[in-house]
């Protein structure tokens, strides 16, 4: 394990970053790495109650810390406080300092799903940690989506499951078209070189502006910030403007492992209370498709909460603000 300091605004209870190394990793495709690293951050003590948190596509352990995710849920008094619970928040497999492409394999990495990123976060709580049973996994996003793929394949793990931003249907529809189209922009460029690139393309940081534009920030919200055509263009050169410092590789992998998600098959093997926490206004998981539903009613202890849209939610995004839904947590796992 290897311990190093994180720059973080909050005082969290506790805080520590390490490096857990599973050997002999075997993916889905067979391909076996000798020695995977498994990055993740702990608040609190390991004698508490253990809580998993997931975080979303390209994102990071550190990065679930921000003022409005980790602030509202892990402060003294939050929800989840880290001084009542033991919180642990892994680097998916493509991210931070766990293995990714970027590491020298580049394209030659194995070609991970979500399965696989969902093995390596169960053998780090389960050997790396010594960890049997969870109070809570909590994800968002593609956390959100492993959260689904957790309670079907370890039903025994948690007692609690809150998927957030995500539906346990099929990769489809404008969620997987756009995410297509964001990758092809990048496969197609010649500078990509087959991701045997020497230099970053610069179509990646393009792809992914118009992709966060075209998927999320919620319809009423951009609206309120480009009420016309000159501050629709400000906002754009803003994002262009951001630094961009993931890796291509790392990049287009961790979006095209949610290519075969599909945990629909299984929900009834959920035995954990479920509460799914979606907006109303999510441009990757609209509520009009009708599928969430249905499928909730696979699950013995199952229910929705929709944050109704404004122009203060940020369509996909509003999940990452607890602000919207730390009290209905709050309420769910301390009845």
């Amino acid at each position: 394990m290897l311990n190093s300091a994180i720059s973080v605004a909050a005082n969290f209870s506790s805080l520590k970053t390490q490096i857990w190394h599973a050997p002999d990793f075997e993916f889905h495709t067979g391909e076996v790495v000798k020695d995977l690293s498994i990055g993740y951050v702990t608040l609190g003590d390991p004698s508490k109650p253990a809580v998993l948190i997931l975080h979303g596509t390209a994102g990071s352990s550190v990065g679930m810390l921000n003022k409005e995710f980790g602030e509202e849920l892990f402060l003294k008094g939050q929800p989840l406080d880290a001084e009542r619970y033991y919180i642990i928040i892994p680097d998916a497999i493509g991210v931070g300092h766990s293995s990714k492409p970027s590491d020298g394999l580049k394209a030659k990495f194995p070609s991970y799903n979500y399965d696989d990123m969902v093995k390596a976060q169960y053998r780090l709580v389960t050997e790396g940690l010594k960890i049997q049973t969870l109070k809570l996994v909590l994800g968002n996003s593609m956390g959100g989506m492993q959260a689904w793929i957790w309670g079907s394949k370890y039903p025994d793990m948690m007692q609690y499951l809150v998927p957030m931003a995500s539906t346990p249907m099929a990769m489809s529809g404008r969620n997987w078209i756009l995410r297509r189209m964001m990758t092809e922009l990048i496969r197609k460029d010649p500078a990509w070189h087959n991701g045997n690139y020497e230099h970053q393309p610069d179509i990646t940081q393009l792809a992914s502006v118009f992709f966060g534009l075209a998927t999320s920030g919620g319809t009423q919200h951009l609206q309120s910030l480009a009420p016309n055509s000159s501050l629709a263009d400000k906002l754009i050169a803003d994002r262009l403007s951001q630094p961009f410092t993931m890796d291509t590789n790392d990049f287009l992998y961790q979006w095209e492992a949610s290519r075969d998600f599909d945990p629909s098959a299984n929900l009834q093997n959920i035995k954990a209370q479920v509460l799914a926490i979606n907006s109303a206004d999510d441009e990757r998981n609209p509520p009009e498709i009708g599928v969430m539903q249905e499928q909730l009613k696979k699950i013995q202890f199952a229910k929705l909460f929709l944050i109704p849209a404004s122009k203060d939610t940020a369509g996909h995004s509003t999940t990452g603000q607890a602000k919207w839904w730390k009290e209905e947590l709050r309420r769910f796992i301390q009845p």
